[in-house]
């Protein structure tokens, strides 16, 4: 099926919950009723993001906190000393039920994600009730129904397969294997946890194992040491039998063995949320209980706030169609919630989508009575290594999109802290390693991240009056829409929507006009 999106154009001069100026947020967005993993894949790559169905891209030059789209590259991924805090801490407390006190020095503290979105939300809200459904269902029903009669046949068949398989996927990731969500923004207290924007304190100690480890290496003119004096991690973390030069990986430090009689246990499911399968619909009153409990104590909303609605708008309601393809990853592509289940309840939940290139993290939200297991650093952690395994059978799946990296807002600069990563040039879309961007980001807010002057938009419109238009009840390129048309602000409506989606979005996306 193809993508059906409505434009609403430009939403200027309204709240930020980054920086709090009342009206300094600028965004164009869409509805969209329906969108392939494909669209929206390609969207994410030219600086949309959605929430709930509701897809946007921040106006980079207007808006007072630029959004830059960041990724991870988990092929490449080593955690750094403070993510090796936090693993361990996880493996300590399931072990033995150890909690460790205070927070790692540079970890972020709290997900503080709605803050950021609660300007949009009020908006999308708005959009809801706008939206002309009732018309555009019509139109729908009609255009597409043949389409419908051919996939009505396999449907029945690929419900009872997506049952199967996602059981199938549960009980492997139940196991212990990888996931979650990276939202974590929240901005140390006075004198806890360190500046995110300078390196960490060093002790002392540190400081004087590394000249004489630099003194050995420097006596030793074959480099034997130098290899391994400089990979290696504290011998305390490697047992006896490791000799190897390499430090730990990710997967190692996540699923070290456990011994027999843990305190506690662990496990990691992934349901799918959008169309809900038997596992999701079975679990959906655990898990929003987790979330209006996380709204309440963490961002302070009254009890009234964090409604059943409000939860599946925002986080279940996903425009991307479920797709199974053999190349593909075992769960399948689309939306879906990973829990975290600790000891047969739910104790966290990632809000992530699985694209044709990347896993997108949407959300994440837990029991506030686990903070002390800085549930917004591991999850991170776990879905980056889970990325890893599903690029193990759709090799082109390998990259972790973190959401929007904001230079300007102190609680989202953790996110560059995953190295190593890439921002996405506001005006050619080519991805830029976050260590070139961050000098330019120090001297102004907007920035363009491409060093060639030359360079433009490479997958920009370029033939506008070959998109395509769902327009009483018919399909039609926007040049034969266009003649029926007698308005003349439509033009600069529709080139807008052109602009921010590019030729091959604008030609496969079906744009709802009424």
């Amino acid at each position: 099926m193809a993508s059906v999106v409505e434009y609403k154009g430009l939403k200027a001069g309204y709240h930020c919950g980054y920086c709090d100026a009342e009206e300094g947020k600028a965004s164009c967005g869409m509805w969209a009723h329906s969108m392939t993993v494909q669209d929206y894949q390609d969207l994410i790559d030219r600086g949309w993001r959605r929430s709930g169905k509701y897809v946007y891209k921040p106006v980079m030059n207007q808006t007072c906190c630029p959004q830059y789209t960041i990724r991870c590259r988990p092929l490449q991924f080593q955690p750094s000393k403070s993510h090796k805090k936090v693993l361990k801490k996880m493996l300590k407390f399931l072990a033995k039920g150890e909690i460790s006190e205070g927070h790692c020095e540079d970890e972020p503290m709290e997900p503080t994600v709605e803050d950021a979105v609660a300007g949009d939300f009020a908006l999308i809200n708005k959009l809801d009730i706008q939206c002309d459904l009732k018309t555009l269902n019509d139109d729908l029903k009609e255009s597409l129904e043949s389409e419908e009669k051919k996939k009505g046949k396999s449907s029945k068949k690929e419900e009872s397969n997506e049952l199967i398989q996602s059981q199938e996927v549960e009980k492997k990731l139940g196991s212990g294997e990888p996931s979650h969500s990276v939202k974590v923004h929240a901005v140390p207290k006075p004198g806890e946890g360190a500046d995110l924007s300078k390196p960490p304190c060093r002790k002392a100690k540190e400081i004087r194992k590394e000249r004489k480890r630099l003194k050995l290496m420097q006596q030793n003119p074959d480099g034997e040491l130098e290899g391994f004096q400089v990979q290696r991690e504290p011998p305390s973390l490697f047992p006896a039998k490791a000799k190897s030069n390499q430090p730990k990986s990710l997967e190692d430090l996540i699923f070290e063995s456990l011994p027999e009689n843990t305190s506690h246990k662990l496990e990691v499911r992934v349901v799918r949320s959008s169309p809900p399968s038997s596992q999701f619909k079975a679990t959906f009153q655990e898990s929003y209980q987790v979330y209006k409990r996380y709204q309440m104590v963490i961002h302070k909303d009254p009890p009234d706030k964090p409604t059943v609605s409000q939860f599946t708008r925002f986080l279940c309601n996903s425009p991307l169609e479920a797709e199974n393809p053999p190349s593909g990853p075992d769960c399948g592509y689309g939306s879906f919630h990973q829990q975290y289940w600790l000891d047969g309840k739910i104790v966290a939940v990632g809000v992530i989508d699985i694209l044709p290139y990347c896993v997108s993290s949407v959300y994440l939200y837990y029991d506030p009575d686990y903070s002390f297991l800085s549930l917004g650093v591991y999850s991170a952690l776990r879905e980056i290594a889970f990325t890893r395994q599903l690029h193990e059978k759709t090799s082109q799946l390998s990259y972790y999109y973190m959401g929007f990296y904001i230079h300007s807002c102190p609680k989202m600069k953790y996110k560059g802290q995953y190295r190593p990563s890439d921002l996405l040039c506001p005006e050619t879309y080519v991805w830029v390693p976050i260590e070139q961007c961050l000098p330019s980001l120090e001297n102004s807010k907007y920035c363009r991240f491409n060093q060639d002057p030359e360079a433009v938009d490479e997958g920009r419109s370029k033939e506008p009056d070959r998109l395509q238009v769902l327009y009483k009840k018919a399909i039609m390129p926007y040049g034969v829409y266009k003649k029926q048309q007698k308005d003349p602000s439509e033009e600069a409506t529709v080139l807008q929507y052109a602009r921010l989606v590019g030729q091959t979005c604008s030609e496969r996306m079906l744009l709802f006009r009424n």
